[in-house]
């Protein structure tokens, strides 16, 4: 992701304990963590946790055709999105390479769209770009910040609060003053983004806490989140990165962000012939990491086998019942039980998060048929 985009410090930044992240971590502008990463790991997974991602770069898009336009241009199945329901999606090269993932929310005659900060002026230029004619219109969107409630006792602090519990995932209810609650199927299990007035994010998030949550900052969020298998542009893919390889191929149903069966779009025809034809060269695994080791890897290090680079190391975090852990993008050929070096550490494939590729592709299978196979 580009560094040039200035990005003004939260101000939940002032509120006790609270330690900013590293200078050149993504998420500087908000909370790190409060003086305790672990025990707010353990709160956001057995209990209740607020983070700030105000950070979040928010789009809003107007206009009766915002859909089906949206629909043509991303990779998600958008168009017939429901009044009051959300979705995952991606905005593809015309090789069908990720340039931006976004979580967007149709409330209200609104398009809501949050994304990284700092690619998300590029995502907004884009979308003015490819208006054209249709009546749609995204501008900044930035009067909403970003909040995410984590826990099992999550949907009890909403309600303690006075707001809405959205009953099924990506459902959004707005919230009383402005906003909406979206229900999230990650990180974790029991996990909720609210897109509140910029205005008082603060008290909201003293509101969440006071109400129950513990404050804990993107430390938690990311030890879920590669938990959750789930990856992160710009940490966990690179330039050459296609949906296939890191678990966004789905529908909204099945918590993807891209549907196989729509409509064109820009990068559908890579995507197609990797579904029905090949395989992705690589795909997205957990590493365990030497904890012992002298210090540790960083996005973007090689992981080799044998002195041989045979993948690239994502988000790299300290969790607080794993130890060490990082997702990375491994060769799809490299077997789970090879020894792996990661920067410093040691490092081995947890085999549970090692995709299946026992399904037959309907391509594949069409052409073995031609050849009477």
């Amino acid at each position: 992701m580009s560094d040039t985009v200035a990005i003004s410090p939260s101000p939940l930044l002032t509120l006790p304990d609270a330690v900013p992240s590293p200078e050149d971590s993504p998420d500087h502008a908000v909370a790190w963590h409060y003086g305790n990463p672990f025990g707010e790991q353990r709160d956001a997974a057995t209990g209740a946790a607020v983070v700030d991602r105000s950070h979040r770069f928010v789009i809003a898009i107007a206009g009766d055709e915002r859909l089906t336009w949206l629909d043509t241009i991303s990779s998600q199945l958008v168009k017939t999105l429901a009044d009051g329901t959300s979705a995952e999606n991606l905005s593809l090269d015309v090789n069908g390479r990720v340039e931006h993932h976004f979580v967007q929310t149709d409330l209200d005659g609104v398009t809501w769209i949050d994304t990284e900060a700092a690619s998300g002026p590029a995502l907004l230029a884009f979308l003015r770009k490819m208006v054209f004619w249709s009546k749609a219109e995204p501008r900044d969107g930035s009067e909403l910040a970003v909040l995410s409630l984590l826990g099992p006792t999550a949907a009890t602090v909403l309600e303690a609060v006075g707001a809405p519990v959205p009953d099924g995932i990506y459902d959004a209810v707005a919230l009383d003053g402005g906003g909406f609650v979206r229900r999230m199927p990650w990180p974790g299990e029991n996990a909720f983004d609210l897109l509140v007035p910029r205005a008082s994010s603060t008290t909201w998030f003293t509101s969440l806490r006071d109400a129950g949550a513990t404050p804990a900052g993107t430390w938690t969020y990311d030890a879920l989140r590669v938990e959750s298998l789930r990856p992160r542009i710009g940490m966990d893919t690179d330039e050459k990165t296609i949906p296939h390889e890191v678990r966004w191929i789905g529908g909204v149903t099945e918590h993807g962000a891209v549907h196989l069966d729509k409509g064109c779009y820009r990068g559908q025809e890579t995507v197609a012939r990797v579904h029905n034809l090949g395989r992705p060269p690589r795909h997205l695994v957990l590493l365990h990491l030497d904890g012992s080791a002298d210090g540790r890897p960083v996005t973007g290090d090689d992981v080799t086998a044998g002195g041989r680079a045979v993948g690239r190391l994502g988000t790299v975090v300290d969790h607080f019942e794993l130890g060490p852990i990082a997702l990375a993008l491994l060769k799809r050929t490299i077997p789970v039980d090879t020894e792996l070096v990661a920067g410093p550490c040691a490092a081995s494939i947890d085999p549970d998060s090692v995709p299946s590729y026992d399904d037959v592709q309907a391509g594949r299978a069409a052409v073995d048929r031609l050849r009477g196979r």
